[in-house]
């Protein structure tokens, strides 16, 4: 999920006040309220069984940042106020040795951001207040299990403590008495496990665990606060382009017990089925825990329809409530509920994370059934999401050594090696390598890993446990709840039925059915069904921007066609000059005088040619822009470092005198191309002033090609585009040449084909003259690529790893600017457009960088009234659902 509301959008929302009991709110509070606090407000407003609470604001979450960690003026009285009022309303005093108030204190940002960031249950315990839990339940091992959650819980999130000396402790006391699951242990069992919490504590920190219940919840708040900025949620924002600037909310709410016993279970559910859309009740539950032992993968889990063979009454109101909130949000619903002695409590509702397939099939059958239109429909895919449907599958009818099943927690196939930690998946990615991240669970601090892999399999944990959440958001192939595995990460392995898997080998799984292969499984590209085509219709009828892409082959064209490609906007003539063509193209560079560079042009004009003819063919009837040769000359010959090493190597061994002079004469050739900024050198339209015959062999090459594919009946589109321009002179000249060997081509082959001549516009002295361009352009197309490089006055090759990471961390740039692009050099595009329309209104304009398959972007493309982007086949999807948002977000706005 994109997101592109700005700061200004969010603070017309905004209210003096810190803090808002759940029924004054509403659902489009969210930049107030936080999502979770605004549906929490909205689900109590529509009647559902919502336990009573209040939320303090994200603008309060961003004044204590802006004070350095530091509560706002009068925030700590609002609070106590809404605590007053929570108890007057519950009957019940935070903290009472008799009959404590319990709360949950929980995060909630206005764009959902699934365990990034952090949340205390129970909180109200201490010493005396539970043995007034245990006389209120008649519970006492509920009483202590709740105690020791809530230590356990606040000892992480607020004191940062490591959370694995707890499992320790609760392990000796386990294997003390003899049990393994925590359901085994009893009341006494418990209060040796608090006990040993609390000295872990006093170990840890030097001090008490805190009891009063108002210093518990102020640090618990100030938690969560402080938890914005943890590193698992700022790499989500940046995953998710969420802005830094929104803050969380919190939501204070009356605790209500999902483990008082088998009449009592906690779930999480979806009104569909987030991975394939089908309109079935989908999610799952456990009898007898608390929240965080579903989403953690702690006790595997049951699937949510068998609530109804276990507790019928809750499982009839529960369905009703599904329904009332999909047909209330016309949407599908992510739900969290409580049971609590056989009372349901609605805890938490939003618009579930789904798959690709899922998002499309659901926005495709709510139009159907009357709940949305379909530009509401557009919108509901986001055009990021069409990658997932894009992924590869494993290939049929292969002989595979399948090691082991899960739960197909989020679908497409993945290969690559076994890793067991987070930093080693970031590591190795960054290395090349494709990597499998293997976990008994995943955590929020994973989340890095989760981006870096290629694929996550866990041993433990269901369909809505955070690695299957965050995978299926992100489009990444998982298998969860893989329970077989036993996994050594210490040891670096895993054995699943005898079979031991060492870190580095290969493994392959498939997200889509749940299988875990040992070795490399062949991938498939998948095939999109009906309503991945049937949204594309709608997004096609609704756009007005062009979509074409960026392809150098026929299979390329073929493809971005199939993609629904409106045509070529880039064809790069440089990529046609390598593999076996390179030596004609060295030949033609080195040649020893014009007769026998012209023998070489002559060579390349055969291929070029041919090239140009499939490529006509694939895109009959559809517009071909090619870029004549743009790279400097020197990056077809070989590397003179490499020839000195070379004629060194010779020197020292003997080598034949001959040899060694024809090297040294290779050399002195080669360095005389050598430049210092060859990206600002002999580059480009330079090329074709310098060398007019490379350029004339290109042109007549395509020209041959048109009329041939005329001939035969086809329909070439034919745009000749001219590279690196900066000056009136230079398109002029080159245009005027280019026509030249054009006429004279249609005149041999006695064929005429229209076509158009125009140039890219890539650096800043073209964009601010390009009225006088204009002129003598039948199109622009902005190579965005080196423009922002340009007006940045970046080396792209070197920055990106360079400093890009750290300006970005900084939030000296809010994103990587090659690949959304900038204010400033979408001013750059804004400036040419506008000043090249001013002599030459028809003139067309395209964007034909990397952008082009950007969403935010491209809608940036269309603002300015971009006649096409172009992009890579597979973006093209992408793209043309991109423009689409565009118009469809405009009609929103001018409501």
């Amino acid at each position: 999920m994109s997101v592109s509301e700005t700061r200004t959008e969010k603070e017309q929302k905004v209210d003096t006040r810190f803090t808002y009991a759940f029924e004054e709110g509403n659902a489009s509070m969210k930049y107030v309220l936080g999502g979770k606090g605004a549906n929490l407000a909205e689900m109590t407003k529509i009647g559902l069984p919502v336990p009573h609470g209040f939320t303090i604001t994200t603008e309060a979450c961003n004044e204590y940042h802006k004070a350095g960690g530091t509560n706002p003026k009068g925030l700590r009285e609002e609070i106590e106020a809404r605590r007053i009022d929570l108890e007057g309303k519950m009957g019940k005093k935070l903290g009472d040795a008799t009959d404590p108030l319990l709360v949950s204190v929980r995060s909630g940002a206005a764009f959902s951001m699934p365990g990034m960031m952090d949340t205390v249950l129970n909180l109200g315990l201490n010493d005396q207040s539970v043995e007034g839990l245990t006389a209120q339940t008649g519970d006492a091992r509920f009483a202590w299990d709740s105690y020791r959650r809530f230590i356990q819980m606040f000892s992480k999130v607020v004191l940062e403590m490591e959370g694995q000396p707890f499992e320790d402790a609760m392990s000796v006391i386990k294997d003390k008495a003899g049990v393994k699951l925590d359901t085994d242990l009893t009341a006494d069992h418990w209060k040796e496990v608090v006990a040993a919490f609390r000295v872990l504590v006093k170990a840890a920190s030097g001090s008490d665990f805190p009891s009063d219940p108002d210093e518990q919840l102020m640090l618990s708040i100030e938690a969560v606060f402080s938890s914005w900025n943890n590193k698992r949620a700022i790499d989500y924002r940046r995953l998710y382009k969420i802005p830094d600037d929104l803050g969380t909310a919190v939501n204070i709410q009356s605790m209500v017990f999902g483990n008082k016993g088998e009449g009592s279970a906690t779930g999480v559910a979806f009104t569909r089925d987030p991975a394939t859309g089908e309109n079935a009740r989908y999610g799952d539950y456990l009898l007898n825990a608390q929240g965080e032992d579903v989403v953690a993968g702690i006790r595997n889990t049951s699937p949510l329809t068998d609530l109804g063979n276990e507790l019928p009454e809750c499982w009839a109101e529960l369905s009703k409530n599904m329904e009332t909130l999909e047909n209330h949000y016309r949407d599908m619903c992510d739900i969290e509920f409580t049971i609590e002695q056989g009372k349901l409590w609605m805890l938490q509702t939003r618009a579930g994370k789904r798959t690709a397939a899922s998002a499309i099939k659901i926005a495709v059958d709510m139009v159907k059934e009357g709940l949305i239109t379909k530009d509401e429909a557009i919108l509901r895919v986001h055009p990021d999401q069409l990658d997932q449907l894009l992924h590869p599958q494993f290939g049929k009818d292969q002989k595979v050594d399948v090691l082991t099943k899960g739960m197909n927690a989020s679908p497409g196939a993945a290969v690559g090696k076994v890793v067991f930690d987070a930093n080693t998946a970031e590591e190795r990615a960054a290395e090349g390598e494709d990597v499998i991240l293997v976990r008994w669970e995943t955590t929020p601090d994973d989340l890095h890993g989760m981006i870096a892999a290629q694929g996550i399999l866990t041993s433990h944990g269901g369909k809505t446990s955070h690695a299957a959440v965050v995978a299926r958001g992100m489009g990444t192939p998982c298998v969860c709840g893989a329970d077989a595995l036993s996994i050594h990460a210490d040891e670096g392995y895993f054995a699943v039925n005898g079979t031991k898997v060492n870190e580095g080998e290969v493994i392959s799984l498939d997200g889509t059915t749940g299988t875990v292969v040992l070795g490399e499984v062949d991938l498939v590209d998948p095939v999109p069904g009906e309503e991945f085509e049937m949204i594309l219709d709608w997004a096609d009828n609704l756009r007005t921007l062009g979509v074409r892409a960026n392809a150098d082959t026929p299979e390329d064209c073929q493809r971005a066609r199939e993609f629904g490609a409106e045509g070529v906007g880039l064809c790069r003539t440089e990529h046609m000059f390598l593999g076996d063509r390179l030596p004609i193209v060295r030949h033609m560079i080195l040649a020893e005088d014009d007769a026998d560079r012209s023998s070489a042009l002559d060579d390349l004009l055969k291929v070029q040619r041919s090239d140009f003819i499939g490529i006509f063919e694939a895109m009959d009837g559809l517009p071909v822009t090619i870029r004549l040769l743009d790279p400097p000359l020197h990056e077809f010959l070989p590397d003179h470092t490499e020839i000195q090493v070379d004629i060194a190597r010779m020197e020292a061994s003997g080598g034949d005198a001959a040899e060694i002079t024809a090297k040294q004469d290779l050399l002195e050739r080669v360095q005389k191309y050598s430049e210092s900024n060859p990206m600002l050198g002999m580059r480009g339209c330079r090329l074709g002033i310098m060398w007019p015959e490379i350029y004339q062999m290109q042109v007549r090459a395509i020209i041959e090609a048109a009329c041939e594919r005329k001939s035969s009946g086809g329909n070439p589109i034919v745009e000749i585009m001219i590279p690196l321009v900066s000056l009136e002179a230079e398109l002029e000249t080159l245009r005027g040449e280019a026509i030249e060997v054009a006429t004279k081509v249609m005149a041999e082959k006695g064929t005429d084909v229209e076509y158009k001549i125009g140039t890219m516009i890539e650096l800043p002295r073209a964009a601010i003259k390009a009225d006088e361009i204009g002129r003598h352009a039948d199109f622009f197309s902005f190579g965005t690529n080196d423009l922002t490089q340009t007006t940045f006055g970046f080396s792209r090759d070197d920055v990106e790893g360079k400093f890009f990471p750290r300006y970005i961390n900084r939030k000296i740039l809010k994103a990587n600017p090659f690949e959304t692009i900038d204010s400033g050099v979408l001013n750059m595009v804004e400036i040419g457009a506008e000043r090249g329309r001013a002599n030459n209104p028809g003139l067309k304009l395209g964007v034909c960088g990397e952008h082009g398959g950007d969403p935010d972007s491209v809608k940036a493309f269309h603002n300015i009234g971009i006649n096409y982007v172009s992009c890579s086949p597979f973006r093209v999807p992408v793209a043309r659902l991109a423009a689409a948002h565009a118009v469809a977000e405009g009609k929103l706005e001018a409501k």
